[in-house]
């Protein structure tokens, strides 16, 4: 079994444990394949009005529900949607091979993406649907496409703390003073991706000694970002490692909530953007149809439905953010392929030698 078979087991395997990332989600026709080119390139030209497609969710209806329906509202197109946690979908994909239903792979981080993309799963994109987004938030080999951005931050209680009470780099509260002040989730999706982040710019070293001075200074492991954000409003902890939009939904519900965000500049690893992404399945029939989601996902109408409705960050252009929402042209993103956020299985092992889980 090669490494990627491996990964993709173990992603079906823990994919209870993942699921809290959420707290962060047979046949095709005889038609022939005209959503791409002899090379496998999918193109833009001539799709047809209507037709349908099916989608391969690991982000939640609750989330994306409303904005599918819109595109099926407005272009004409029906749209099949299977939900499931994002490695789970990931790994029904090529375990289907073949036989995949599937159109488009939605994904709620790069690393399943990056898992596809390097398992052979996905088509390249056009440039001009490429050319969007930021280089920083796309695949390097163009066969997936990021769709809004999420920003680690250490979230603060304000009662007890100011943003200069904290250091500059995540990498600082290995520090003794930081001890039993810290929350963080190890558990879910979006710290390991964080992790896997961490490995890739700091080295396998470098994140072993950070997780090792996490571990010594004993901090409260919670399920997932919420429980997280809970526990330093509450004054458990002062401290929490968590994905920015968590706060903004809190703030909505209570203006006084006692927590803010501090973002760590510089291109940190505590700041690292991870995003929400798609790519085209490599077997589909009806390329043109995902496509032509992939660029309404890419449009004002579904960029600002982010913005607004979900406080993550838009990955075009000219889009409005709700207010105190960090943008991209205010974040210094740390320099890391995204595909190489595939190595959950690295993850998982260093994560269980240092005894974080």
């Amino acid at each position: 079994m090669n490494r990627l078979w491996k990964l993709l087991a173990l992603l079906l395997a823990a994919t209870l444990v993942l699921a809290a990332c959420g707290d962060d989600d047979d046949t095709a026709d005889d038609s022939p394949d005209v959503g791409s080119d002899d090379d496998g390139t999918a193109t833009e030209d001539g799709a047809e009005e209507g037709g349908s497609l099916v989608v391969y969710s690991g982000r939640s209806e609750e989330l994306v529900g409303p904005l599918l329906e819109m595109f099926e509202e407005e272009t004409g197109i029906t749209v099949e949607v299977r939900y499931g946690d994002t490695a789970e979908m990931a790994g029904l994909i090529q375990t289907e091979g073949d036989n995949s239903p599937a159109d488009l792979y939605y994904g709620q981080d790069a690393g399943a993406l990056g898992a596809l993309s390097s398992g052979g799963r996905l088509v390249e994109l056009p440039e001009e649907l490429l050319e969007q987004v930021p280089a920083a938030l796309r695949s390097d080999q163009g066969e997936w496409i990021g769709l809004s951005g999420r920003a680690r931050v250490a979230a603060y209680n304000t009662e007890a703390l100011s943003e200069d009470d904290l250091p500059d780099s995540v990498l600082d509260l290995t520090d003794p003073e930081w001890s039993g002040r810290i929350g963080w989730a190890p558990t879910n999706g979006s710290f390991q991706a964080f992790v896997t982040g961490l490995r890739v710019l700091e080295g396998e070293d470098g994140a072993r000694d950070w997780l090792e001075g996490m571990v010594a200074n004993e901090p409260q492991a919670y399920e997932g970002n919420s429980a997280v954000l809970d526990a330093v409003a509450a004054g458990e902890v002062e401290v929490g490692l968590v994905n920015h939009y968590y706060l903004y939904q809190y703030l909505v519900e209570d203006p006084e909530f006692p927590v803010a965000n501090k973002l760590f500049g510089g291109g940190d690893p505590g700041s690292l953007v991870n995003v929400a992404g798609a790519g085209i399945v490599d077997t589909s029939d009806n390329q043109e149809q995902a496509l032509e989601l992939l660029e309404w996902l890419l449009s004002d109408t579904a960029q600002e439905y982010f913005a607004q409705e979900t406080y993550e960050i838009p990955v075009v252009d000219g889009v409005e953010q709700a207010a105190e929402v960090p943008d991209l042209d205010s974040l210094t993103l740390p320099e890391i392929d995204l595909d190489r956020l595939e190595d959950l299985e690295g993850t998982l092992e260093l994560l269980n030698e240092v005894g974080a889980l």
